[in-house]
């Protein structure tokens, strides 16, 4: 049994991407520039091998972090910063030229939308490694990721109700991103060492605020996303959301039902890291937040897929698989309670499970939905027909 069934099919056929950017940023300043730099790209080369390889620059970035600061808590040589920067630009100019190259060869396919949004979603995990290492972060190294993912989640679910992506003035691909990069490159010339400041020393302006001036500066950094990015735009989805299923006599507890997989997802994980024995926030962080990473990625992919495919809305039950290993490591890190500080199994072995878990899982929704897709459109992944070209 495939993911796609021949309502499915017809709906693939008929699609058209809509989607709007307000960004003045976008339009003015990088607009120019990626249609200049998508000329660099033969009329050979297919929109998701461009895709494929930016993000392969996050997960180069990502390795980087790997390599030299596992934990998230050590200095990296100053060019590592310069070239967390370097990779997340070219990143945010390949996934942005990816689009114009398809337009350019006459290839724009249901598969390119689901292969780029696919690649972003992951590409929030493997960035998060990159800004752990730069701030130095530690076990608070997976709310950058919960602040990257809660705004990409609330974006596609908007999407799958209102039919067009709409990206305000502000938002993550632009602005956010060029934050991140101007971050790493402050970085590698102040070092890593700036942002493990209290905020008081380093803005003293707020030293008479004891609840915020006591905060290193990263953790003042993920308090500032979560109360002035992602609560607005969270609210703007909902809001955007209500007005749609409002028009429609639809039900907003069906529409809010799609939220509930995600939302456990991130509180199991972080009740996961709260009950360690082993402290994993902080020793084996890496892990965790790529088999988090995939399981999100999974998540974002079958509600693109049910957008696509004009699935009836509210809640899919096959987006709670990544779901289903979270209870069998929380239970494993409580039986450390009652077993003289040890669990039932390595959380090491558990850990590695739940990535493997993960990523077999995406790998196979991923390569099973870009055959079928392949199939059912008479198009190719990684190849341009002649007639499209």
């Amino acid at each position: 049994m495939g993911y796609i069934g021949k309502h499915g099919i017809e709906a693939l056929k008929k699609y058209k991407y809509s989607g709007i950017d307000r960004s003045y940023t976008a339009k003015y300043v990088l607009q120019p520039f990626w249609s200049r730099f998508v000329q660099f790209f033969p009329l050979w080369m297919p929109p998701n091998m461009i895709t494929l390889m930016g993000f392969g620059f996050v997960v180069t970035s990502a390795l980087l972090s790997y390599i030299y600061s596992p934990g998230f808590d050590s200095p990296s040589p100053n060019w590592v910063y310069f070239m967390h920067g370097l990779l997340l630009f070219l990143y945010q100019t390949f996934d942005a030229v990816d689009g114009k190259q398809a337009r350019r060869t006459n290839s724009s396919s249901p598969l390119g939308e689901l292969f780029d949004h696919g690649c972003d979603a992951l590409s929030c995990a493997f960035e998060t490694m990159a800004v752990g290492n730069s701030v130095m972060s530690g076990r608070h190294t997976i709310w950058f990721w919960i602040t990257a993912t809660i705004p990409f989640y609330g974006a596609t679910w908007e999407h799958f109700f209102t039919n067009t992506l709409i990206l305000p003035e502000i938002n993550g691909p632009t602005e956010g991103l060029m934050l991140i990069y101007v971050a790493h490159f402050f970085t590698s010339i102040v070092g890593a060492g700036w942002w493990i400041h209290k905020v008081h020393d380093v803005i003293p302006i707020l030293s008479g605020l004891r609840f915020i001036s006591d905060l290193a500066v990263y953790d003042f950094v993920i308090v500032c996303m979560m109360l002035f990015a992602v609560t607005p735009t969270v609210s703007f989805n909902v809001y955007n959301v209500y007005k749609v299923v409002k028009s429609r006599n639809g039900s907003m507890f069906m529409a809010l039902a799609m939220l509930f997989p995600f939302f456990l997802l991130i509180g199991g994980i972080t009740l996961w890291g709260w009950l360690s024995p082993t402290d994993i926030l902080s020793n084996q962080a890496h892990l965790l937040i790529i088999g988090s990473g995939f399981g999100f990625g999974y998540m974002v992919g079958r509600m693109i897929l049910a957008h696509l495919c004009d699935e009836p809305k509210g809640l899919k039950t096959a987006m709670c698989l990544p779901l289903l290993f979270i209870p069998v490591a929380i239970a494993n890190a409580l039986s450390a309670r009652f077993l003289s500080g040890s669990p039932m199994v390595k959380e090491q072995i558990v850990l590695g499970c739940f990535c493997a878990y993960t990523v077999c899982l995406y790998l196979h929704f991923a390569i099973s939905v870009i055959h079928e897709i392949t199939s059912a459109l008479g198009i190719h992944c990684f190849r341009i027909a002649r007639k499209e070209a």
